[in-house]
């Protein structure tokens, strides 16, 4: 088993129109044993800008820490909110800093930029490598079956209750197929003026 996958856990982030949602499975386990139901990988790191962190839950706890810490330091020297973009290069930077004993994460960044209220998302691989896309990314242990189900609901021009649907059906059918990933998702809808987070029942087994 690789190590990416010793812990479970899947994140979609993906792109409507004027918002962006990103969701997680909430399972923590070694293996195939559930540790916990209510583990946190995806973070907010700004008013309407989350990182997802799948991959080994150390890593996961040490670098949101890190995150949040460079991100309070750069709004104080800059005197203004960071963008997703701008947070993306910072990311890539501090996983590439540690390419020779890396993060063993590959996360997801999904926000809106706060002066065009731009939809953007982004993947990365443990030594940040960056894809930006225009539809959707997925990352952790059921991205196979979630790409088919990103590719086969997503479309253009979706509204955030449209959105909600679209990636709430995608994460909850690619769990269905992966035995250690799901146990509850938790979804992050972004507008220009609200963030509406809901949280989904799955089956407990």
């Amino acid at each position: 088993m690789s190590i990416l996958a010793y812990n479970g856990g899947i994140v979609i982030a993906m792109k409507g129109d004027g918002c962006v949602a990103i969701a997680t499975d909430r399972r923590l386990g070694v293996e195939g044993r559930t540790v916990s139901i209510d583990f946190e990988r995806v973070f907010e790191m700004g008013p309407r800008l989350f990182v997802g962190l799948p991959g080994l839950a150390t890593d996961t706890i040490t670098v949101s820490q890190k995150l949040r810490f460079d991100m309070n330091l750069y709004e104080l020297q800059e005197n203004r909110q960071m963008t997703p973009k701008t947070f993306a290069t910072l990311l890539s930077g501090t996983l590439y800093e540690k390419r020779f004993g890396p993060y063993f994460i590959e996360p997801v960044v999904a926000g809106m930029d706060p002066k065009t209220n731009e939809p953007y998302v982004a993947c990365m691989d443990l030594i940040g490598s960056t894809t930006e896309t225009v539809d959707f990314v997925v990352s952790g242990t059921a991205e196979e079956e979630a790409y088919g189900m990103c590719e086969t609901l997503w479309r253009p021009g979706m509204k955030p209750d449209e959105l909600f649907e679209c990636i709430s059906q995608c994460v909850l059918n690619a769990m269905d197929r992966d035995a250690i990933s799901g146990w509850g998702v938790k979804v992050h809808v972004m507008e220009k003026d609200k963030v509406t987070t809901r949280y989904l029942k799955t089956r407990m087994d």
